[in-house]
């Protein structure tokens, strides 16, 4: 499922901070590191385990959010003929971290990195995950270096990965990533990005994978002072980004997938029912779904500002439920494929924010140096999947909680008001359903009977709390 990204000023007012510390006790999130564990951290911070070969020499880049000190991967794309060459660092946790030590045992009870607007819980202790193994511009790190060989339409057609001593030039973000393709400065790395991540993109639609075009929901200081809260379409240049992750993570399975051993990122396909409940859906709100096209190549091009089509997205995120992940040992997973990438696919790229990914890359380096699988990473793989289940699902729940405590604090004084917005799902059990406002930028839950799935209507605030962080309207 997308997740929503929620941004908010770096001062942020007393009351809503004071709703982010009551999410954090909800969810009984982990307010510090124990001593032992950043004891150990400082530690290997100062001498990581392995060393690789020196590739210092490549110019990689790193592309994040503004002020992102987690830097998990850098890249470098050259021409290789007619073809491409993706060089793809990717931090190397694994030379930070002790199998069965302190920061190890509290990576599996984290098990992923949950982000609140106002701050992070980390996977690990920032003097790891933001200092030592991340790829800090200008500073020399190890990592996993994949090498990933495309045609000229950028199809794979080789890959394999190393340890390595790395080097970042430089840390750039997704809106100078963008202004440099769009004003035509963008050369080298940049240049090869917005090309290669075309062709991945248009692979991605031959073979029926899903890209939802959904956006951000941003909070900024209003004019008049306090806080507004607006969409924010994300940028080709993070699409683009995005592919060259995928890109790694599908030869990652397929090199776990041929060695029989490995733990993969799944999503089964849509079952009968729900697919066809979509096409009814997408008739209805006249969303041209032609014979033959995927899901994937109909929600491609869609503008979630319309809001016929932005009632379709939400209906049809049903076809993206159940993801989860799968380990083995010798025969493949009757699952193997990821429903909405349309092939098999590895958690890999974010080993600082996801615990699977180190384990994942642990097997893959050695599979690419034809040795054994470390047996204490063999012996972790089989319980990764309900790990990362649990923790994923508190990750979720969070960034509900503090999606609802925004959404009721910015509109706690508008109680009566009238608002224009559109029908985006309608509950077939009882009466009413969610609505998505023009402006502000909220999703909320609407009561009336027969509400018209699709339509733009006009609706009144009925009930904004911050303490129960619930919103509700009613049709005006």
């Amino acid at each position: 499922m997308p997740h929503t990204r929620l941004r908010v000023p770096a001062e942020t007012d007393r009351r809503l901070a004071g709703g982010f510390d009551r999410i954090r006790r909800e969810h009984q999130l982990p307010a510090a590191f124990p001593r032992a564990v950043l004891d150990e951290a400082d530690w290997m911070a100062q001498s990581p385990a392995h060393a690789g070969k020196d590739h210092t020499d490549l110019p990689l880049v790193t592309i994040d959010p503004p002020g992102a000190m987690d830097l998990d991967q850098a890249v470098c794309i050259e021409r290789q003929g007619t073809g491409y060459r993706v060089w793809y660092a990717i931090a190397d946790v694994g030379a930070f971290v002790r199998p069965g030590g302190a920061v190890d045992a509290e990576a599996r009870a984290r098990g992923e990195t949950v982000y609140m607007p106002d701050g992070k819980i980390p996977l690990h202790p920032p003097v790891l995950s933001e200092g030592a193994a991340s790829l800090l511009p200008g500073a020399d790190r190890p990592a996993a270096l994949w090498r990933v060989d495309l045609d000229a339409e950028g199809r794979t057609i080789g890959a394999d990965v190393q340890r390595a001593l790395v080097r970042s030039r430089e840390r750039l973000d997704y809106d100078y990533v963008q202004a440099a393709v769009d004003t035509g400065t963008a050369d080298g790395t940049l240049g090869l990005l917005a090309e290669v991540g075309r062709l991945r993109l248009a692979l991605e639609r031959e073979r029926g994978g899903v890209t939802l075009p959904t956006p951000d929901q941003e909070i900024t200081p209003a004019p008049q002072g306090g806080y507004r809260v607006e969409y924010r379409t994300p940028l080709p240049a993070e699409a683009w980004n995005a592919q060259i992750s995928l890109l790694v993570g599908m030869a990652a399975a397929a090199m776990m997938l041929d060695a029989e051993l490995g733990v993969l990122r799944v999503l089964p396909p849509p079952r009968p029912g729900d697919l066809a409940k979509v096409r009814r859906v997408a008739a209805a709100l006249e969303v041209p779904w032609p014979q033959g096209a995927t899901y994937g190549s109909v929600v491609h091009d869609l503008d979630p500002s319309g809001p016929r089509q932005a009632a379709f997205l939400h209906e049809s995120r049903v076809l993206l439920r159940g993801s989860g992940y799968v380990a083995f040992a010798g025969e493949p997973p009757p699952l193997a494929d990821h429903f909405a990438v349309a092939a098999p696919y590895a958690h890999v790229t974010a080993p600082l924010r996801r615990l699977a990914d180190r384990y994942a890359t642990e097997v893959c380096l050695a599979i690419a140096a034809g040795e054994p699988v470390p047996e204490e990473v063999q012996q972790a793989l089989p319980a990764l999947p309900e790990i990362m289940s649990v923790s994923g699902r508190r990750a979720g729940a969070v960034e509900r909680a503090c999606v609802d405590l925004v959404e009721a604090f910015l509109l706690r004084d508008r109680i009566g008001d009238t608002f224009q917005a559109a029908v985006i799902d309608v509950d077939e059990r009882r009466s009413g359903g969610l609505v998505q406002l023009l402006d502000p930028a909220v999703i909320a839950r609407c009561d009336g009977a027969d509400l018209p799935l699709g339509a733009r209507i006009a609706v009144r605030l009925a009930q904004a709390d911050p303490a129960t962080r619930e919103v509700r309207f009613t049709v005006a």
